[in-house]
């Protein structure tokens, strides 16, 4: 029978390092000679990323990371031709090649005169066996000071291809060799904004002719391209408000192959990343709002494949008919899979990953909210689940509000041990697809355009008020958590609202002026990302102070806990110093945990472990519920 105890201090068996063991995970997946390879994050070594192979051989052995620093959140960073692995090295940016017969490894490229100061990324097969990239130079002092070019390399020569944006995808080769195509953009947009598709003759000597657009541009997102043919691409993009599959022609003609109101695209983060592969015959394997899908030309229809299966990772591919991806569902965290588009019958390759028993992990259940104006708002909803213990008749749960990153992230309704760590605990989580997710057209997108921390704060509060309305949540021990730009909500939830009684801010943005470009406290990439959540300047600069949580730190609804890396590029730690200095000798408990050598997102094992214990310590503090088996975290006031 179960035992009554509090919420909050059940005893549960998934701990922390559990949750550190699982964060690894897959990324980067390609077949090379028949076998599934793919770039494996290693968090109990320091968060390197290696490159296995499905039979479990290692292709890159410890010290060797497979990363890279463009656009800073990174690109494809490995290719195999021939006999030769191509590979990004994190730690001084260059591009190494190993040969897979002898072993050996040597640099590509040479050592710039700055530390990382040339980064190359989304790593393409050229003509002649040259390796096409983009490549990212640091031209100054500020964060913002960033030169982007096209590039090949081959034989220890680089040659510069084309600049025809200040950002760039790699290009690719077209089948019979006479033409690249690649995607770029230009400030203010953002790659979900507006890009264009562009392409260029490759002349005789393998330079690039003038770059002609073929689509895309303003008001229109280009995510993917894929050659089809020497005279066609396939295109993921969103004339009509919805990431599409079409197939554009040289001469700029495009064709929706199956109209949907549906995402078969998304935000293009990292650089190299995939939501269509071709199937042959007029059939494309496409992910479709995190869902695998084969989208069939001949009858425009679209069809749903491994359902169990609720979210892919945007990094897949296709090989002698069968999909290769990797997934994850709510009873499973992400493996690497195999799909008989066929069949329908899914293999795991590579080790599965072990998982707690089912009685202690949570069944997400997927709801849509109603906000004041009528919007739907939609969630997913962890609640406390521990086959040990029950609460107390007539006491709701503690709830956390999560709030993604991006702010152009989603949820997905699969397992997650980093919420499991909690609702095996008694505490429920609840995942918020606020307005600004992607996965739900350009118009929900657009939501929180000029809007941040006004919309996706409202969204929040809509979704807790409403579990607190129908009793599944406790008012008064409600907290929010959030890294990144969830941490930017998660603030400004906590210094413009009275609903949560506790935040937790990870590498947050707290400063709005300062994270701009002329702010100097974030990169290039986002360095205008304000100009559309929350307006341009000098026009709206009144409306940057106003909705910094920086600005009203003082007028905190509850305890705060920040975690910060502090070798942060993207959201750094100046921003959460100058908050917590705001707080000192206030009376506004807090604490505020660095980590040495973490950039933007933990990597490391043992700082997850930290953080996630000192999360817990936290809540058991301001809620008032014992958290045996974690250290007592210390807050200031």
């Amino acid at each position: 029978m179960a035992e009554k105890a509090p919420y909050g201090s059940w005893i549960s068996p998934i701990g922390a390092a559990d949750v550190a063991a699982a964060g690894g995970g897959a990324q980067w997946l390609d077949v090379v000679d028949g076998q599934a390879w793919w770039a494996q994050a290693r968090p109990a070594e320091g968060g390197r990323l290696a490159l296995v192979r499905a039979d479990g051989r290692e292709m890159l052995p410890a010290p060797w990371n497979a990363r890279n620093r463009v656009h800073e959140y990174g690109g494809r960073p490995w290719l195999v031709i021939g006999r030769s692995l191509y590979f990004t090295h994190w730690d001084d940016q260059r591009v190494y090649l190993r040969d897979l017969d002898s072993g050996t490894i040597s640099p590509i490229t040479p050592e710039p005169d700055k530390p990382q100061g040339v980064r190359y990324g989304d790593l393409r097969p050229g003509p002649r066996g040259e390796v096409w990239a983009v490549r990212e130079t640091s031209t100054g002092p500020r964060r913002t000071d960033i030169r982007r070019d096209l590039v090949a390399f081959a034989e220890g020569e680089i040659r510069s291809l084309a600049a025809s944006h200040h950002f760039l995808t790699a290009p690719q080769l077209s089948p019979d060799g006479r033409h690249a195509a690649w995607l770029g953009w230009n400030h203010p947009s953002m790659p979900w904004d507006e890009t264009e598709l562009c392409v260029a003759e490759v002349t005789a000597d393998g330079a690039f002719g003038p770059h002609r657009v073929l689509a895309g541009g303003p008001g229109v997102s280009v995510c993917q391209l894929e050659w089809d043919s020497p005279g066609t691409l396939l295109v993921a993009m969103d004339p009509d408000g919805w990431w599409n599959l079409y197939r554009v022609t040289l001469d700029g003609q495009a064709v929706n192959l199956a109209p949907v109101d549906q995402e078969l695209g998304g935000a293009l983060w990292k650089i190299g990343t995939r939501w269509f592969a071709p199937l042959g015959e007029g059939r494309h394997a496409v992910i479709a709002s995190g869902r695998l899908a084969v989208l069939d030309e001949n009858d425009g229809t679209l069809s749903r494949l491994a359902p169990r299966v609720t979210q892919w990772h945007t990094t897949f591919c296709v090989h002698d008919g069968a999909v290769f991806g990797i997934g994850a569902g709510p009873e499973q965290e992400s493996a690497v899979l195999r799909v008989d588009p066929h069949t329908g019958s899914v293999t795991t390759l590579g080790e599965m990953p072990a998982v707690p028993p089912a009685g202690y992990l949570p069944v997400p259940v997927e709801r849509v909210f109603t906000g004041p104006d009528g919007e739907r708002i939609p969630a997913y909803v962890y609640p406390p689940a521990n086959p040990g213990f029950r609460g107390e008749q007539g006491a709701p749960p503690p709830y956390l509000v999560h709030v993604h990153g991006g702010p152009t992230g989603r949820n997905y309704p699969v397992l997650d041990l980093s919420f499991a760590y909690f609702t095996s605990r008694g505490i429920g989580v609840v995942a918020v697809d606020y307005g600004g997710s992607t996965g739900y057209g350009r118009r929900y997108r657009e939501r929180l355009r000029e809007n941040w921390g006004v919309v996706d704060v409202a969204d929040c509060v809509t979704v807790a008020r409403a579990l607190v309305a129908e009793g599944t949540a406790d008012p008064d021990r409600l907290a929010i958590r959030g890294g990144s730009a969830g941490g930017f909500t998660s603030a400004a939830a906590m210094t413009g609202q009275r609903v949560f009684r506790a935040g937790t801010v990870k590498y947050p943005i707290l400063d709005l002026a300062g994270w701009t470009g002329d702010g100097g406290e974030t990169h290039d990439f986002e360095s205008r990302y304000l100009d559309g959540l929350v307006g341009p300047l000098p026009e709206t600069r009144q409306r940057y102070a106003d909705r910094s949580p920086l600005s009203h730190a003082s007028e905190l609804a509850g305890p705060v806990l920040f975690l910060q890396g502090l070798d942060d590029q993207i959201c750094p730690p100046e921003q959460a110093d100058r908050f917590v200095e705001a707080l000192r000798g206030k009376g506004i408990p807090y604490a505020y945990l660095t980590f040495e050598g973490e950039q933007h997102g933990f990597r490391k094992a043992e700082t997850m472990i930290a953080a996630l214990e000192a999360e817990l310590s936290f809540y058991g503090q301001v809620f008032g519920f014992a958290t045996p088996g974690v250290p007592t975290l210390d807050l200031k006031s």
